[in-house]
């Protein structure tokens, strides 16, 4: 069994146990409802700007998407490790690397699913006036992109710990920094270190996106710490695994 089929199995299980929690339907219900309210009814919704776009869900998907993704990806590995069902599963020829993988997959296809939920919030918009089609493609783009990024910090938080608090806290944490941490530093100082720090922020690169503008370096700094945070996370799973083996 090659790696890749061993990982699509697990993100398969790994979906279908989100359903079966109903986990899957508080993500989906409280995104929507959240994203819905300030999009159409509330602030800055899409009436009272008058103008045809999504800057308001986008900004409000921001930081929902920040705090749902560490309740999404707490469990991931820390209920494999409190339960002892990851060392099983790295006794059956799973590698820790295609647990990770697994995991990762189907947390990110949790989330492309509900972002998926929000297309009439675009179809509804476009209807209403003319709008800027590839800035909303590519906010989208940019909300997958840092999701991916988070689920993989999520992951790796997860697997520091086999309470699910912790994996929480520490997953919340570890996004905070590149959130908006990393903006606030970038904002009071100045040179090599500020122009570091702003390229740190996800913030930085999700904007970019959201105006519409693909540009290679958000595309590599988000695929780049994706890979390096699961990278991390899999030296976990395969710790557990030689410990017991």
């Amino acid at each position: 069994m090659t790696a890749m089929r061993t990982a699509l199995l697990i993100a398969r299980k790994e979906l279908a146990s989100f359903f079966d929690s109903m986990l899957a339907y508080l993500v989906i219900t409280a995104f929507l409802g959240i994203t819905g309210f300030f999009t159409w009814w509330f602030g800055t919704d899409v009436f009272i700007r008058g103008v045809a776009d999504l800057a308001t869900f986008f900004h409000v998907a921001n930081w929902s998407l920040f705090i749902l993704i560490p309740a999404l990806t707490m469990r991931t590995l820390a209920e494999e490790r409190k339960t002892g069902t990851l060392d099983l599963l790295l006794t059956r020829r799973a590698t820790p690397g295609s647990v990770v993988l697994g995991k990762f997959m189907a947390c990110l296809a949790l989330i492309a699913l509900t972002l998926a939920c929000t297309l009439p919030y675009y179809a509804t918009v476009s209807w209403l006036g003319p709008m800027d089609h590839g800035a909303v493609i590519c906010g989208y783009l940019g909300l997958l992109l840092m999701s991916a990024f988070y689920i993989a910090l999520g992951i790796l938080a997860s697997g520091l710990t086999a309470n699910q608090v912790a994996a929480y806290v520490i997953a919340l944490s570890a996004m905070a920094l590149f959130h908006f941490g990393t903006s606030v530093v970038a904002a009071n100082t100045v040179g090599a270190t500020g122009r570091l720090f702003r390229y740190l922020s996800t913030g930085t690169h999700f904007e970019n996106l959201g105006r519409g503008v693909i540009d290679s370096r958000d595309l590599i700094f988000f695929i780049t710490f994706t890979w390096a945070a699961l990278l991390l996370a899999a030296r976990q799973p395969a710790r557990t695994g030689a410990r017991h083996a």
